[in-house]
C-alpha cells in the first residue's frame, strides 16, 4: 500500500510513500520499547537539552518547514510560519517548566513520610491530524518526551512529508531514532498497535468517530487515552459588544486555515439587536479576503486540504439550504485547479439543523439569532460538542458569568479561542476528554504513584 501526498492548491501529486508492513511495524514497536528502557532513566538535564535543541532546529528551518505545510495541506504561508514558531515555543516551555511540573509532592499523613512521584509509562501512540501537521505532533510529543516516555506517531497520510520532517528535526536535536518514530500505516492498523502490550497509552486528535474507535480499542485493553476531537464552537456576541471588533475577530477565527480548525468559531450566536450590524461587518470582511495561492504572503485563505473534504463541506452547505438556511455569500466550489472553496456565510440557522449540529470543517460561518443573553447560552450549550467558546461584551463581569455557564473545555472573553502551552487545553462531551498543555498535559501520561514510608 502507498500513501499519496497531493498539493491541494494544484491537485498535483507531490510524493508517494510506502506504508509499513506488519513486520516493520513490529520492529519499530520493539525498538521503541528497548529505547524506553534507557530513555526513561536519563536526567531532566538531558531531556531539557534535547527539547531546546528541537526548538533551535525548528527556528533555523522555519521557512523550509512552513513551505512544506503550505505545499502539503494548503495553509497560507504566513499562518504556516506562525505554526512553526508555536512549535518552538511549546518545546522551550516544557524544557523550562517540565521538571517543576513533575516534582515529587509531599503529602501530610500518618506516615513518617508520604509523597506522590510522577513516573513515565513507556511507548505512547499519537494519532495526529493533518490540519496543524507540526503543531499537533509537538503539542503531544514535547510533554511526553520531557516526562520520559517515547513516541510512536501515526500521522495523517496526506501530510506524511511533514511527519518525516518532524522526525528529522528531533534526530538533529539529539533524540535517538527510536525515541520518536513515525509509523506510516493505514487506519486499519491502529487498533492492533494499541493492542500491543508494549504500547502503554494513546492520544488522538481528530473526529469524534475516530475518537470513539480509538477509545474502544484502548478500553478493551485497559489503556489510558486522551482525546481531542471535533468542535462546533459558539461565538456569542451580546448586544453591548463592540460589534465591529467582534466581527473582525470572528472572521479571523472562522476563516483562518480555510476554516479547518477544531477551535474555529463555527456557530455565531448573535443577540438580535446587533445581528444585522454584525452581518454587515462580517460580510464586508469576507468580501475583502484574498483567496488564492497560499505561498503568497498576501493570501488570506488557501484551499481546503483534500478534494473529499471540500466535497463534504459543500454537501453540508447544500443540506443546510434545504433545511431553510439563507445563503448570504459563497456556497460554491471555486473554478480552476486545486480544492478551493468560496468563503461562505449562512444565516437563519436553527437548532437541530446540519449547520448547528455538525462540525463545519471549512470556510463556512453559521449565524444564529438569539433573543437575549440567556437564550445565547441556551443555544451555545445545545450542541453535542464542547471544545471551546467565546463571548463578546463590554461588560467583562457579565462575560465571565456567561463563560462559566458554557459547556466547554475553554472559554474566552473578547478574544478568539486558541491554545497556549501555559494553559490546559481540551474538551468535554463529544469533543473528547483529558487535557493537553500546561502541567495537566505533561501529567496526562505518567503514573502518579503514592509512596508511603512508615
Amino acid at each position: 500500500m502507498r500513501f499519496t501526498s497531493i498539493n491541494p492548491s494544484t491537485g498535483t501529486v507531490i510524493e508517494r510513500y510506502d506504508a509499513l508492513e506488519d513486520k516493520a511495524i513490529e520492529e519499530r514497536i520493539a525498538r521503541a520499547a528497548a529505547a524506553y528502557r534507557l530513555y526513561h532513566t536519563c536526567s531532566f538535564e538531558e531531556r531539557i537539552l534535547k527539547l531546546n535543541g528541537a526548538a533551535k532546529f525548528l527556528e533555523e528551518s522555519a521557512e523550509t518547514c512552513a513551505k512544506l505545510i503550505t505545499i502539503e495541506m494548503g495553509k497560507p504561508i504566513s499562518q504556516a510560519r506562525a505554526e512553526i514558531k508555536k512549535c518552538a515555543w511549546v518545546c522551550r516551555f516544557y524544557a523550562e517548566q517540565g521538571e517543576d511540573f513533575l516534582q515529587e509532592e509531599v503529602v501530610a499523613s500518618e506516615a513518617g513520610k508520604s509523597y506522590v512521584t510522577y513516573q513515565p509509562m513507556g511507548p505512547l501512540l499519537g494519532v495526529m491530524p493533518w490540519n496543524f501537521p507540526f503543531w499537533q505532533v509537538f503539542r503531544f510529543a514535547a510533554p511526553v518526551l520531557m516526562a520520559g516516555n517515547v513516541c510512536l506517531i501515526k500521522h495523517a497520510p496526506n501530510v506524511t512529508g511533514c511527519a518525516l520532517k518532524v522526525e528529522t528535526i528531533l534526530r538533529e536535536a539529539g533524540f535517538d531514532q527510536n525515541e520518536f518514530q513515525v509509523l506510516p500505516v493505514p487506519v486499519d492498523k491502529v487498533a492492533s498497535i494499541i493492542e500491543d502490550k508494549r504500547v502503554k497509552g494513546v492520544s488522538l486528535t481528530g473526529s469524534d468517530r475516530a475518537g470513539s474507535s480509538v477509545a474502544s480499542a484502548a478500553g478493551r485493553n485497559i489503556k489510558p487515552t486522551l482525546l481531542e476531537l471535533g468542535g462546533s464552537d459558539p461565538f456569542i456576541v451580546l448586544a453591548d459588544a463592540n460589534v465591529e471588533h467582534a466581527a473582525s475577530i470572528g472572521l479571523r477565527s472562522r476563516m483562518q486555515n480555510a476554516g479547518q480548525s477544531c477551535i474555529a468559531a463555527k456557530r455565531f450566536i448573535l443577540e438580535k439587536q446587533i445581528a444585522e450590524e454584525f452581518l454587515a461587518y462580517f460580510l464586508e470582511g469576507v468580501e475583502a479576503l484574498k483567496v488564492g495561492n497560499p505561498m503568497e504572503a498576501s493570501t488570506d485563505m488557501g484551499p481546503i486540504a483534500r478534494e473529499d473534504l471540500r466535497n463534504n463541506a459543500h454537501e453540508q452547505v447544500k443540506r443546510s439550504l434545504i433545511e431553510g438556511a439563507q445563503l448570504k455569500t459563497g456556497g460554491k466550489k471555486l473554478e480552476g485547479p486545486g480544492f478551493f472553496y468560496a468563503p461562505t456565510v449562512l444565516t437563519d440557522i436553527k437548532p437541530n439543523s446540519v449547520a448547528f449540529e455538525e462540525e463545519l470543517f471549512g470556510p463556512i460561518a453559521a449565524l444564529v439569532f438569539a433573543e437575549d443573553a440567556d437564550h445565547s447560552v441556551e443555544l451555545a450549550n445545545a450542541s453535542p460538542f464542547g471544545l471551546g467558546g467565546a463571548v463578546f461584551t463590554e461588560d467583562v463581569e457579565k462575560g465571565e458569568q456567561i463563560a462559566r455557564q458554557l459547556e466547554v473545555g475553554c472559554a474566552f472573553i473578547n478574544e478568539m479561542v486558541k491554545s497556549d502551552p501555559r494553559l490546559p487545553f481540551g474538551g468535554i462531551k463529544h469533543s473528547g476528554y483529558g487535557r493537553e498543555l500546561s502541567q495537566h498535559g505533561i501529567r496526562a501520561f505518567v503514573n502518579a504513584k503514592t509512596v508511603w514510608v512508615k
